[in-house]
């Protein structure tokens, strides 16, 4: 799955991540400007084939009024260093493979530290 980190997040994960998640990208690269609308990085991920990687509930609410695409990863309680962040994908990789196939919009990744 290909996965779109959104601006809350830190661009390093996506080098991080590559090897599970090669194709992936962060909303600073995307050419889209810094302070984006939700509404435009939405756009983009589902014209793209990207899942959104949020740590706020913003994308949430867009995904339960309008369905995928794209689908929606929150990272929920996320205010923890990137090492810390770069494990949560890590830990639920298959969950975040899986939710690529299923009907649901969003997946919820809580971290129990």
């Amino acid at each position: 799955m290909k996965l779109l980190f959104d601006a809350n997040l830190s661009p390093k994960l996506v080098r991080r991540l590559a090897e599970l998640f090669p194709e992936s990208t962060h909303v600073f690269n995307t050419g889209l400007e810094r302070f984006t609308s939700d509404e435009r990085i939405w756009t983009y991920a589902a014209a793209n084939g990207f899942a959104i990687v949020t740590a706020d509930v913003d994308f949430v609410r867009m995904a339960e009024a309008l369905g995928p695409p794209p689908r929606v990863i929150r990272l929920e309680n996320c205010n923890y260093g990137t090492a810390l962040v770069e494990k949560l994908p890590r830990r639920n990789a298959i969950r975040i493979a899986d939710l690529e196939q299923s009907d649901r919009a969003i997946l919820i990744i809580r971290n129990m530290v």
